[in-house]
């Protein structure tokens, strides 16, 4: 790790990514750090708790927050994630809001606007998908942020191409105040590797299944062992249980003679393999744990808790 001292006035700090669901915050910060570190999906509320990564260049280092989306909970594990997302502004040296181009601005996001007014950090706009609407539609939609709430900059910005992210990245330099190398140049997220694993399975489940079903599903890695601890290249044993809240959903999950979840664990096989940089072995069973959304024991299991 180098030192403080080795960089002359080297900036660091936390910026939050906040939205309403699916607006694209994880796309985009996958986007900054190069890597997929949270997953994707165009289901709402794919992120359930905060994320962070971590973007180190010559002079800086970003620890970026990925939060919630901000929404109307009806379960507990609903609140958890807006109380996640609302904590997270605390944590943060500049905060990047991130909105779609909509012809008129969202009740939602003139909540959330509402609520920035306590933020005593700068604040950002990311106007996402730009390159779905046309330049007089952009052009209004900035106009009525703009009139909304005093923002330090607007960028529009396309998470998924990377256009002008580069020009919001410039930005958040820019106000970063002077600090430490929080971590090691070359780490790019504080997430566990099991806890990436059970992000990725959960991601693919998100991918494959029934709407009504995807809310209902939590991940838990049990096992996670090197055939042979001395050998890199050899094949890791993963075991994962998924676990939904109606046996009518587990039947749906398993499918026909196994086929979608073997789909699944096909899918999320190829990614833990990237992400362990060795062969695996998944092992994936499913079960069902009734209400578990609504369990403050099985929240904190399947951790779902509050981060320090």
């Amino acid at each position: 790790m180098r030192r403080l001292n080795e960089f002359s006035n080297f900036r660091s700090g936390f910026v939050t990514l906040i939205g309403r669901p699916n607006v694209g915050k994880s796309t985009l910060m996958n986007y900054f750090i190069g890597e997929k570190i949270s997953i994707v999906s165009n289901k709402p509320q794919t992120t359930r708790n905060k994320i962070r990564s971590i973007l180190t260049g010559e002079g800086y280092q970003i620890i970026f927050i990925d939060t919630p989306g901000i929404h109307t909970p009806t379960t507990r594990l609903g609140s958890f994630m807006v109380k996640s997302a609302n904590t997270a502004l605390n944590e943060a040296d500049a905060v990047i809001y991130m909105v779609e181009p909509r012809e008129k601005i969202h009740e939602g996001d003139r909540a959330i606007i509402k609520s920035l007014s306590g933020v005593r950090r700068p604040v950002f706009l990311a106007v996402n998908k730009v390159d779905t609407v046309d330049k007089p539609m952009l052009l209004k939609v900035i106009e009525q942020y703009n009139e909304a709430y005093n923002f330090n900059a607007i960028v529009p910005l396309s998470a998924l191409t990377g256009e002008n992210v580069q020009a919001l990245l410039t930005d958040i330099r820019e106000i970063l105040p002077e600090g430490p190398m929080y971590f090691p140049e070359d780490q790019i997220t504080d997430q566990p590797e099991r806890q990436i694993a059970a992000e990725i399975i959960r991601e693919k489940a998100l991918q494959y299944l029934q709407d009504e079903i995807p809310h209902g599903l939590a991940v838990d890695i049990t096992a996670m062992k090197a055939r042979d601890p001395d050998d890199p290249d050899c094949i890791v044993d993963v075991g994962a249980t998924i676990f939904c809240e109606k046996e009518s959903h587990k039947a749906i999950i398993i499918g026909k003679s196994g086929a979608m979840l073997k789909k699944i664990g096909s899918s999320a096989r190829r990614d833990i393999q990237m992400l362990l940089g060795s062969p695996i072995f998944l092992d994936i069973w499913v079960k069902v744990k009734k209400n578990w959304r609504d369990s403050d024991f099985l929240l904190k299991s399947f951790g779902y808790s509050e981060q320090k």
